[in-house]
This record gives C-alpha cells, structure tokens and sequence, in this order.
C-alpha cells in the first residue's frame, strides 16, 4: 500500500520535544569521552535570524551531530552578542530601554534557532549583556591590568560631534558619522588599551601553524599585524627650523633612495604642529585633515593632498641633494614614525601625489629585460622585482643586495655620534583602544578619585552594573549625564569618587565567550582552569569572513591574555576556522525603480528566457542581480516562511546541497521545491523497505548480485559522507546521498514483481534504508527520527553509534588502467583489482585497441605502475 507523504509541521515538533525531555544534548563536565567543541559565531540579537544564519548553524549541527555520533562529548553551544550600539538607537528610536529590545529580540531568535533543530545545548546559554556574565569580563579587566596588558593614554579618535561619542573607523563614512551624517571630528582623548602589541611577533608567528584556517584569513591577519624588516633612517633639516635639525622615518624600501622626489610628514607630526603655529595656512590645511578620520581605508580612498612647508631635508646619500618636505593628508602618526620619503615611480600613493604636484619621477628599479634607457613611468607605479638603475653605486644590484648594500653604508656614517641609519623590525599593528561613550556595553571597573588617582574597583563590589534609569535624551553618553551612578566612595581613602563612564568596544565581549561556555555556571572566577583547557582550542569554529581581522585577532590575543593571568592555559582559541559563503538571491524593481520582495514576484519561464511579474498586478518586473540577502532590497527569504511551508529538514538540505560551503549560494524557489521533493522519496523509500522487510532482517549465508551491489554503494556512500564531513564538504555528502538514494531506488524497483522479497535483497534493502537514515541525520535530523522509527530501531538515531563501513565491500573487484603507447594514451584496459604484472602485461598484449595502435611494430618493453597506468615502449 502507499506509504503517507511526510509532514514536516507535525514531525519536527514531535522529535524536538522527545529531544528536550532526554536532554539529549547537553554536555557533562565530566564526560569522559574525549571531547570535540564545535561552535559557531554566536549572533547579534538584531530582531529575527535570517538565511545566512539558517546555513551557518546548519553547518555546525552537522559537525556536532557526526562527532557525537563518532563517541565524541560534543560541547556545541549558544549565546547572545547582546550589547552594541543599535539597541540604544532603538531606545532613542522607540522608546524602549535597551534591554527590553535586546532581551524581546533574543527571545524571538531563539524560538526561530531552535526551530531548526539545532543541537544545542541551550543549558550554557549565555548573553554579554547579563551581568553575571559582565562581572567576569570586568575580572578579566582588572587581571590584565594587574598583568601590565592594560594601559590609559592619550589616542586620537574619530569623534561626532552631533551624537558626541567615539566612533570605530567602521563607523566614520566618507568621512561622515554612520548615523549622523555629521563631519567627523579628530580629537585626542584619554582612552583606555589593551596591550595587543606585546603580542605582535607572537600573533604574527603562530599564524604559520593554524594549519586548519583558510590560507586567505591567515594572510589577512598577517597583512593587518604587518611585520616588517626595514631601517630607520635620519634625514637632517636644513637650518634648524623649529628647533628641530632631523627628520626620522621608518622604511622597507631603503633601496629606492635615490629615487626620492619628496618627504611627507602626518598632519600631527610634531614639526607639523611647529610649522603650523607660523603659518595659518598651513594650520587651516592640517584642520581640514583631521575631516577625514583616522581609518586607512578612509585615508587610502581620499585625494592625496599635501602642503609645502617650505622646508628641506638633506638626502643621506648625498649632502648636496634636498627634499621638499610636505605635511600629507596620507600620512599616519601611529604609523611608523609619521613620516616617510617618497619614492613615486614605486609607489602608487607616492606617484598620484607627485603626479597632482608637479614634482616628477625617477624610476630607480627596471624589469629584468627591460632597456633602462626607454623605462618610463607614467600613471602607474612599477612595485615588481627588478634591477637597480639612475642609483650611482647600487646600479646592476638586485633589490635584495641594493637594500644590504644602502643598510651597511648608512649603519656606517655617523652624525651626532649616532650612525644615520639602525635596522629594525616594525608593526602596522596598534593598541586595541577599548574605550566607548556609550551605555549599552560593559563598565570599565575603574574609580578616578582626585587624591588616590585611578583605581581598580574591588573585586568584592563587582559587577559595576549599569544603571536601570537611563535617559537617552541628550547628545552624548547616558552614563555621564546620570545624576548618581557615577559617583561613588573611593576604595582607598573613602572621599567622593567618580566611576570611570566609558564602556567596553563590544570586542571584548565576544574575545573570550568561547571559554566562559565551557563552565558558565561558575561564580568563583570567569573560567574553570581545568574545564577550559580541556574543551579548548574550539575544535571547528565557523563563521563569515567578515570577522577574519578583529575579531580574530582580538580573540587570540584574548587567549594569551588570560594564559599570563591564569585563567588558561593555552594560547589559540580555535584549532579549525571556515568561514562559509553568503546567501545570495535574484534582486527584483518595479517600473518606478522601487524593490520588490521575492514573494511578490511571479516568474515565467519560455525557454532560455525568463520574466517577472508581479503577482497581484501583473506589471512587468525586472529581474536585477544576484545580490547579498539584504533588506533594503528586498531579496530577503524569511526562514520562518519557509520552515512553515517546507519544514526545517528542507531548509537545512537544500543551504547544504546548493554549492560548495565557502562559495556563495543562491537561493531558489526550485532548489528549495527540489529539496522538499527529496525529503518525500526518502520517506518512501524507506517506508517501502520497512513494509516489506519489517524489523527483524538477518544476513542471509550468500548474497546475490543485486544485493551485493546494493550493499557495496551502501557501504561506500557511508565511507564517503564521512569522509567529506570530516572535510567539511557538505554538498559532497548530499551528492553521495543521491548516489546512494538512486541505488535504492533501482533496488526496489527491481524486487517490485517479487511477492516474497528474497531473503538476500531484503537484508540488503533494510541496512541500505538504515544506513540512509544515519547518512541524513546530520542534516535532517527531524526527518531521520521518523525513519528511524519506522524501521522498528530502538532509542533515537540522534543518539546511535555510526556505522562502520565493512573494508570488503569498499575493494573493487576490478580496475580500468589506462595504456600509454610510445607516452600517448590509446586505449582501457579492465583487470581483476588484484592482478599481478604478468596478468596485467598479458591482458594488454591481447587488447585490439592496443594492438591496431601498434600498427605491426613489436612490443619493446611494457612498464606496468600498479593500480594507475600502464606505458608501452614499441
């Protein structure tokens, strides 16, 4: 009889249920099977989950399902990156207090996460915004200031003036405040640091053993730490102007001296700042740099502008040459020492400048090849190997030996008793300044008492918790016009005190979550030593690449952190990365150039053409690009309409079958109908099976051949599917899970005239139908439950051993070699898998193909390379 289609609505619930009763994923401490901790970036509680995290999570769940069922104690837990700048714009917005909008909007993802049927273990749950997870960041605060990581300086910073706060560089747009739209301000403000650079040669070495991180994330973080090998070179001023007779710079290209056109100092160069004080306009100019923030990404895509000082350096290869110095809009303070030479034809910053002031080039390196007579540039900088031309002494030098050779001549020239030039090994990576006029984050734990100083708060009075009433109505940040919570009793000497009122970057409270889910029912102290050495590194972190920089870092710099105080043990966080491809959908506009949403749009396909309409009005739509899943263009799929029309099983199938997991996919109402399809020929499928052979199936003394070769593409198709999940290749596994589907299928349709199924195919069919159910429990576990029931298994398969493949049925019983005559290819032949040479050399003699190649000539020689090739030599 026919088996019933398959509903999802009353299905999913059921098994999700069965699943909370048994606890059947929460983690004991004291497990003592080895342990696997399988995690993904935990979300910003914005509202609603959205596709992206629909195919993140999935991924993960298939990772900690097959390592559960591998006999591993699975750590894969949840929690919420809850504080942040948007929820005090919803506050000021909508009039709602931050938590409440943070805590309704967890609440609302939750219930859509854990209808995915993810397994969580929602027992360690966690939000940065709970003070009893703050408290322990701020003892980590306190611990890295005791431990000399923590610093109080004085930093410049992108400020708005109209929100009057600090912004990230992220935040400042063409120069602009993200929110307000107002200019952005450079301002010097005491800011608060962690010391990440003690780390800089640490972080930038280890990254040569993360050998399970993507390569291009690892470069990333190398260029953002940028290491790098150069000279510091002094460069005397003529006339000791402003009382200053050098200038010093940092660089890796000392071999491009003498193709020097300029010298360029940052706006806030101490002798820019002299300069200024004689010279309004100079002034006037340095003002207008401060506009464009202090983000490189900002200041790469800016005019390069500069303003002569009038003021000349000596070249330190020639006492007779001069530089015009330039106070540069493309020059960084905190970067070497904020100045640099400019040497343009090398350098494409250097030759737009040059280019916009008249000042020329000389090309001091030439390509291999290349006549040096007729090397010109132009518009683009030359930044290749090459050889050393228009450089005196270094002419004919590769750069390498040119960049030796200009080292040792200025290591040897002394001026002022110091030699002109000193080797050195330089960081473009900075303090991690911490900082933020806000109220929605963590509080620094600091006390500022005008007769004791700074002050750690005591351990004793800590969470410093923020203040229930809260006011968002004026510019600013609310913890400085609150009218008692900042004033406080100073811990040393008791008079009136003040509470530090800057909050932590929001950074901080995702660098070390991965080690408080570990134990984050502990109050003594932010980690259990022993729980968080033996859950740690993560095993398989996941996330976008988005966060390959700071994040990242921040979190390996976290790590070693808490190693020097004591709360780890350890010094990388995550032993495995992926970073996974978006979701990405067709854009869609109406007439009027107004977005239109996926589920408003009709499609109608004649052949290769295609064409939308919309479905209440029939107007013609026109159908954009395929974009990033984005609100403001509408291409967004809600992962509750699809979970309400196809179930959960069919959303976690087709975001792991489309493409490659680290490639972008595309979502399809075809691929999702397609995955819904396949979700019902598996239930009949097995359905069928379990109607015919019941549960109580035994391997029969013999198989015949439909059975043998049904159990072999079982078997491989287990070997393969584990394999590939080990490898993270998820649309590999869907794809051996057809494979294999297929065979069944074929199986079945063989055995439909048979009344009686033979005992042998009926064995084969019920272990292929098992075996097919333990495959697409990672992915549709939901749908594997009921199949596993209906096969009469015991228990939950979410809770079964995985199968081990039998070797046997893995072997081919014979192999196609390919047969090269005199090194071309000319013919296939097929032997037994375990054919000697002789049987081999035989066979090949034999073959036709092989033997019209020849075309009469005898055989001088057959080479037989076993199990791949065989070569014959006429």
């Amino acid at each position: 009889m026919a088996v019933e289609r398959y509903n999802p609505k009353e299905s999913e619930p059921k098994w999700r249920r069965v699943w909370d009763e048994r606890k059947l994923f929460e983690t004991r401490n004291d497990d003592p099977r080895p342990t696997y901790y399988v995690l993904e970036m935990f979300p910003y509680p914005s509202g609603r989950i959205h596709m992206g995290h629909v195919r993140n999570y999935a991924m993960g769940d298939v990772v900690a399902r097959y390592k559960r069922a591998k006999g591993f104690a699975v750590l894969h837990p949840m929690g919420w990156d809850a504080f942040g700048l948007p929820a005090e714009n919803a506050a000021k917005a909508n009039k709602v207090h931050p938590r409440d909008w943070t805590y309704a909007n967890i609440a609302t993802m939750r219930a859509q996460l854990q209808s995915m049927g993810l397994s969580l273990d929602w027992s360690r749950e966690l939000a940065t915004c709970d003070p009893s997870y703050y408290r322990h960041q701020q003892k980590l605060f306190l611990d890295f200031l005791k431990a000399g990581l923590v610093d109080r300086k004085t930093a410049k910073v992108n400020w708005d003036p109209v929100d009057e706060t600090v912004l990230a560089n992220e935040q400042v747009i063409d120069g602009k405040g993200w929110r307000s739209g107002a200019p952005v301000e450079i301002r010097e403000l005491t800011q608060w640091f962690f010391k990440i650079t003690q780390f800089g040669q640490e972080l930038n070495d280890a990254l040569d053993g993360l050998d399970r991180w993507p390569d291009k994330v690892r470069l990333m973080q190398k260029n953002w730490i940028g290491r790098s090998e150069g000279l510091m070179i002094r460069f005397a001023l003529e006339s000791n102007p402003f009382g200053q007779d050098e200038l010093e710079i940092y660089t890796t290209r000392p071999d491009t001296l003498f193709g020097a056109k300029f010298m360029a100092i940052a706006p806030d160069h101490p002798l820019a700042k002299a300069a200024a004080q004689a010279d309004p306009a100079l002034q006037a100019f340095i003002e207008e740099c401060k506009r464009t923030g202090t983000a490189q990404e900002n200041i790469d895509k800016a005019e390069k502008l500069g303003f002569d000082t009038g003021i000349r350096a000596v070249h330190p290869l020639d006492p007779d040459w001069t530089l015009p110095v330039y106070v540069a809009n493309f020059i960084l303070m905190e970067y070497g020492t904020g100045a640099i030479f400019g040497c343009p034809a090398h350098d494409q910053r250097d030759l737009d400048f040059v280019n916009k002031y008249g000042l020329g080039n000389l090309p001091v390196v030439c390509p291999e090849g290349t006549d040096p007579a007729g090397f010109v540039i132009t518009d683009t900088a030359y930044v290749d190997d090459g050889r050393m031309i228009n450089s005196r002494f270094l002419d004919g030098m590769s750069i390498p030996e040119a960049k030796e050779a200009v080292a040792r001549k200025l290591e040897a020239e002394q001026r002022g008793n110091r030699p002109v030039a000193a080797r050195k090994v330089n960081f473009r990576l900075r303090d991690w300044g911490i900082s933020r006029q806000r109220y929605w984050g963590c509080p620094i734990p600091i006390i500022h008492c005008e007769a004791c100083g700074t002050l750690p708060v005591p351990d004793a009075d800590l969470p410093v918790t923020l203040p229930e009433d809260v006011s968002f109505e004026k510019p600013g940040n609310p913890l400085d016009h609150h009218p008692s919570w900042k004033h406080v009793a100073c811990p040393q000497c008791g008079k009136p005190a003040r509470r530090e009122t800057d909050t932590m970057d929001t950074f901080v409270d995702s660098s070390w979550y991965f080690a408080r889910f570990t134990d984050p029912w502990r109050e003594e102290s932010p980690t259990s030593r022993p729980v968080v050495d033996r859950f740690l590194p993560v095993d398989q972190y996941i996330g976008g690449v988005e966060h390959a920089i700071l994040h990242l870092l921040y979190s390996r710099f976290f790590t070693r952190a808490m190693k020097a105080t004591g709360h780890a043990g350890l010094d990388e966080p995550f032993a495995g990365l992926f970073t996974q491809g978006m979701v990405v959908h067709e854009t869609y506009r109406a007439a009027d150039g107004g977005w239109v949403e996926p589920g408003d749009v009709r499609i109608e396909v004649n052949g290769a053409e295609r064409a939308g309409y919309h479905v209440d009005t029939g107007a013609p739509i026109e159908i954009g690009a395929i974009e990033k899943m984005s609100k403001s263009k509408k291409n967004v799929v809600d992962p509750d309409d699809i979970i309400a029309s196809y179930g959960a099983d069919t959303a976690r199938w087709f975001m792991l079958s489309d493409s490659p997991p680290d490639r972008d996919v595309i979502w399809t109402d075809e691929g999702v109908q397609g995955a819904a399809r396949f979700v019902q020929r598996v239930w009949r499928l097995v359905g069928e099976i379990a109607e015919r052979t019941g549960s109580g199936v035994q391997a029969p003394a013999a198989l015949g051949e439909a059975a043998t070769t049904l159990r072999k593409a079982t078997h491989r198709a287990l070997q393969a599917v584990g394999a590939d999940i080990e490898r993270l290749g998820f649309n590999r596994c869907v794809a051996h899970i057809y494979t294999l589907t297929n065979a069944v299928g074929k199986a079945l349709d063989g055995a439909a005239e048979q009344a009686d199924l033979a005992a042998d195919l009926g064995f084969a069919l019920h272990e292929a139908a098992l075996i097919l159910t333990q495959l697409i429990a990672p992915m549709m576990p939901h749908l594997a439950e009921s199949c596993w029931s209906v096969l009469g298994q015991p228990g939950l398969v979410g809770e079964a051993a995985w199968p081990v493949a039998e070797e046997a049925l893995l072997r081919d019983d014979s192999i196609s070699l390919p047969v090269q005559i005199n090194g071309k290819k000319r013919a296939d032949v097929t032997v037994p898998a375990d054919a000697d040479t002789v049987a081999v050399e035989a066979v090949v003699r034999g073959n036709e193909a092989v033997i019209r190649a020849l075309d009469g000539r005898d055989i001088r020689k057959i080479i037989v390379v076993p199990g791949r090739i065989v070569n014959v030599v006429a």
